[in-house]
């Protein structure tokens, strides 16, 4: 099964991901698939309360910044397996620090690829996204690149998953398919 929940910072979608694919999981390993490379300590505080939040549920760390399908190696694609969050992968292939940040304006694409990829390459996958792209303010160049990357991911993965779910503030808005818990 293939879940995205989209939403926005504070929503609750991280809490939801996690029950989800612990449901999902059943006796399967659970997988949590980790996306965000710490820029600053807002950031790290970040990264911090989301390992804390999953203290004892039994989560094995995947830390998977780029090229999404790399942390599939060595794993049991037969597990349940919570992406979070296409958000950060983005920005991770799109301004990569190897390439001094520059945008790369591929990677939205390539991104949406490997990502369809990775969630049919499991047997349960629940994504993570932020949906920051419907905001009426008009950014600079890049960010707006970003946001309509993000926002064709967003797209791409809605179109394979079976469950699309929409958090806002605590609130669970389905738009596609039957919530399995």
């Amino acid at each position: 099964m293939i879940l995205l929940i989209s939403g926005g910072a504070k929503s609750g979608k991280t809490a939801l991901a996690q029950r989800l694919t612990r449901t999902l999981a059943g006796s399967a390993p659970h997988y949590y698939v980790a996306t965000t490379v710490p820029c600053d300590d807002e950031d790290r505080r970040r990264v911090a309360r989301h390992i804390a939040d999953r203290a004892g549920m039994g989560f094995v760390t995947l830390e998977c910044s780029r090229n999404i399908c790399t942390c599939l190696k060595g794993v049991d694609p037969g597990g349940a397996f919570l992406l979070d969050s296409t958000t950060a992968l983005l920005m991770n292939e799109m301004f990569p620090p190897d390439a001094g940040f520059a945008m790369d304006a591929q990677a939205p694409e390539r991104c949406a690829r490997q990502l369809t990829e990775f969630v049919r390459s499991v047997a349960h996958a629940v994504v993570v996204s932020d949906f920051i792209y419907a905001d009426p303010v008009c950014y600079d160049e890049q960010t707006e690149a970003y946001r309509r990357g993000l926002a064709f991911i967003d797209r791409q993965l809605a179109a394979v998953s079976h469950v699309v779910v929409e958090a806002a503030a605590g609130n669970f808005i389905l738009h596609k398919g039957v919530l399995p818990i």
